[in-house]
């Protein structure tokens, strides 16, 4: 289950936030590239002795291509502090009873200085929150919501389907100036807010860190197995129920793709289509980008049309969306393929943003 490598650390190759890169030296002239998070394991220095996991880089699984570092044994970072009163500590653990489970404290805990307002609260009050299968969507979401409403705040509740620690993503570094904060909720951490479920960290999204609109993805690292059920993006669906169980308008980012050389993943990617026409028992807005390509767009028609019962299907114009890609702060990629290799892949992403947007100017009925 675990493949271990002990090594020495050669060089700290680049920092982002929450996570440095390193290169380690290990027996035999080999060198590995390495991740550490200093919250974990503390700050890798050159010459430290660093014990590795290094089995999903040696099988070529996930994203990323690291070996994890699981301690600095002979430089053990200090405890964190303690609070005056055990009360007062976070108890909330992630990564639950792993060899490196986190103790935080959560949002919504009685220690937390929300706890009173998150009590509470049981509503999102119409907030509309745009629902994706992969995290690479997250900053074409983002880039759509933003191009009419350049003020928006957006908030990302970031859910443990794929990396768990936040600390992973460049992506989410480089978008920090552009969100008013990050949720990791379930057995996700490392968010500026941390919460136990979807749902209290929607409520969190709204109401602590006052969002407009919130987006909802997994981390890096979708899983999938090829079989109908069997990958980690069905919780789009749950995110959709969760959003329509607390009063909020859900916006479904649906996977869409001419470039995808897997047939299950053309035209609308049969995740997208178990997740909303399976999972989701609420009813969301599936957005569609307007003028995709006369063969990919029937495709896509034909393939929500069993949906269109349940869902609301809406075409959203694309007009300035290439340009707000463009000009995002942070590189566009999804299953190895940028923006010009697979448009259709994030306008259909910017449309589900820009359509979340302009349902954020209007009223909700109910509220």
């Amino acid at each position: 289950m675990v493949r271990w490598r002990s090594g020495t650390v050669a060089a700290v190759r680049r920092r982002w936030a929450g996570a440095v890169e390193l290169d380690v030296d290990l027996a035999g002239g080999v060198t590995m590239r390495a991740l550490a998070y200093p919250a974990l394991v503390g700050d890798p220095r050159p010459g430290d002795r660093v014990l590795l996991n290094a089995g999903a880089l040696l099988m070529g699984l996930g994203t990323g291509g690291y070996a994890l570092v699981v301690a600095l044994p002979d430089r053990l970072p200090p405890d964190p502090p303690q609070a005056a009163d055990t009360r007062d500590a976070g108890h909330l653990v992630k990564a639950r009873y792993t060899p490196l489970q986190a103790i935080t404290m959560g949002v919504d805990e009685e220690a937390s200085p929300h706890h009173d307002l998150l009590a509470g609260v049981d509503s999102l009050d119409g907030m509309p929150v745009v629902t994706a299968d992969l995290h690479s969507a997250l900053p074409a979401i983002l880039a759509g919501v933003h191009a009419d409403t350049p003020d928006a705040r957006v908030a990302y509740v970031l859910t443990d389907g794929g990396a768990l620690p936040a600390w992973f993503s460049r992506t989410l570094d480089g978008l920090r100036d552009r969100l008013v904060g990050t949720v990791s909720v379930g057995q996700a951490f490392g968010g500026d807010l941390e919460a136990t479920t979807v749902h209290t960290g929607l409520l969190a999204a709204r109401h602590v860190l006052r969002a407009d609109v919130t987006i909802v993805a997994q981390g890096p690292g979708n899983l999938g197995t090829g079989t109908r059920w069997g990958f980690s993006g069905v919780g789009v669906g749950e995110a959709v129920n969760a959003v329509a169980t607390l009063a909020g308008r859900p916006v479904g980012s649906l996977r869409i793709s001419d470039a995808d050389p897997r047939p299950r993943h053309r035209g609308v990617s049969h995740h997208s289509l178990t997740a909303y026409g399976r999972v989701a028992l609420a009813p969301a807005d599936l957005v569609v980008p307007d003028g995709l390509a006369v063969a990919l767009a029937a495709e896509v028609d034909a393939a929500l049309a069993p949906l269109a019962g349940r869902h609301r299907v809406v075409r959203v114009p694309v007009d300035g969306l290439d340009a707000a890609l463009r000009a995002l702060p942070v590189p566009l990629s999804t299953m190895g393929r940028r923006l010009d290799a697979d448009p259709a892949y994030f306008l259909a992403a910017a449309a589900a943003g820009r359509h979340a947007a302009r349902l954020a100017r209007t009223p909700y009925p109910d509220a």
